[in-house]
């Protein structure tokens, strides 16, 4: 949508002062298609990412000029990838949208894969971490994370520095659950260990009764147990099973992605909870100026019931690209001119450098080892050390999960 706007001169000739106005540089409006849960199970993740992508455009629309960004939200409801198929196809033809952004689970962006190839439209992952994602388009950019990116590292350094001899993984049985396992086998073994057994933990869907699963591990009595949820509201009754099971007490180390040990659920926990392992690419307690300018950003508009997550995090990174895509081109997207733009961006994100890989168009991050500690009376998480500037290794390993 472009705007005309007249820039107005006083001229002087023949004793006379005449007004000349030209146009001046067309104002754009960009339009983007927002695709993520905002009912259903997942509502108050897609409900955080929004937020965050407001957050970032009433802190920077100044710097759009005459340009702006609209938002046009469409509710994904359910993983299945059908209503994020048929809402990106809506965007895309009836509403004429520039730019696709959100997708919060790996089936949507697969669905919708197509769709943002055949409208060269470019499509900004908030969330959805199957490896292989990127390969499904040339349109395709990742602001999030890869399941391999914090897996692979996550099974070596379980092995390497955390002593874990003896592994299970327990894992929720949809695509990125099974990179999950699949990540953290090829780093366990990369590092001399033989996996102990891998336990499908239901779906993506709804909140599964852990017992049996947790009940499974507790039998086999590994050295440790690796976990992946999909975050949120799986992660409080897990930790009431590993209570219930006493796990800890029986000397089973609980390690898992940091989605066991999002921001929004910590509290929730449990004390049972302390001493628990987790690898990710963000936490609210991360001690740089950035992310604290970016935590203080956030309580003042949301106040401080919830801190930001890194699903938070993700969105206002994403609404980041964006700016950058809207800023380089002047508003006037054209899809593989957005995309070169992202090629090599380099971001300051409160997760620390953030780049955009020129050659996978997947994010390159720091990945921190994370331990929930206790402090002032409340759960927090403690960096226990950092891995810098991580690309995905599922594609630099030329691993299976990412030939597809």
């Amino acid at each position: 949508m472009s705007i005309i706007r007249y820039s107005c001169l006083l001229a002087a000739g023949l004793g006379l002062a005449v007004a000349v106005c030209l146009p001046a540089a067309r104002a754009e409006t960009v339009k983007v298609g927002v695709v993520l849960p905002l009912s259903g199970g997942a509502a108050d993740v897609g409900q955080t990412e929004v937020r965050a992508l407001k957050l970032y455009y009433k802190q920077h629309k100044a710097e759009l000029g005459d340009n702006d960004i609209v938002l046009i939200e469409r509710d994904s409801k359910e993983p299945s990838g059908a209503t994020a198929m048929t809402l990106t196809r809506e965007l895309v033809v009836q509403d004429k949208v520039d730019l696709l952004l959100g997708y919060q689970f790996s089936p949507d962006a697969i669905a919708s894969a197509k769709v943002a190839t055949q409208a060269k439209k470019p499509m900004i992952l908030v969330n959805a971490q199957s490896s292989y994602l990127t390969t499904l388009s040339p349109y395709i950019v990742r602001l999030s994370t890869t399941i391999w990116q914090i897996s692979y590292p996550a099974g070596r350094y379980a092995y390497e520095k955390l002593g874990c001899k003896s592994l299970i993984v327990g894992y929720s049985d949809f695509a990125p659950g099974r990179d999950v396992l699949a990540a953290v086998k090829a780093g366990y073994e990369k590092a001399g260990g033989n996996l102990m057994d891998a336990v499908p933990m239901g779906g993506p869907a709804q909140v599964p009764d852990y017992t049996p699963f947790l009940q499974r591990i507790a039998n086999e009595h590994p050295k440790c147990m690796f976990v992946f949820t999909p975050a949120g509201n799986f992660n409080p009754p897990l930790a009431r099973t590993y209570s219930d099971l006493r796990m800890k007490q029986s000397g089973i180390r609980f390690l898992g992605t940091g989605d066991v040990s999002d921001d929004t659920t910590l509290q929730q926990l449990g004390d049972n909870a302390v001493g628990w392992i987790t690898v990710g690419h963000y936490t609210a307690d991360l001690d740089t100026p950035a992310n604290q300018q970016f935590v203080a950003a956030w309580r003042k508009e949301y106040g401080n019931d919830v801190p930001p997550d890194f699903f938070a995090v993700q969105a206002y990174d994403a609404m980041a690209a964006v700016f950058h895509i809207v800023k380089t081109l002047n508003g006037h997207i054209d899809a593989d001119k957005a995309i070169a733009s992202l090629r090599g961006w380099r971001h300051d994100s409160p997760r620390g450098p953030i780049m955009i890989d020129p050659e996978t168009r997947d994010i390159v991050q720091n990945i921190y080892v994370q331990e929930i500690v206790k402090r002032d009376g409340k759960l927090a998480i403690k960096i226990l050390d950092t891995i810098p500037a991580v690309k995905d290794p599922c594609k630099a390993l030329k691993a299976p999960a990412c030939a597809k």
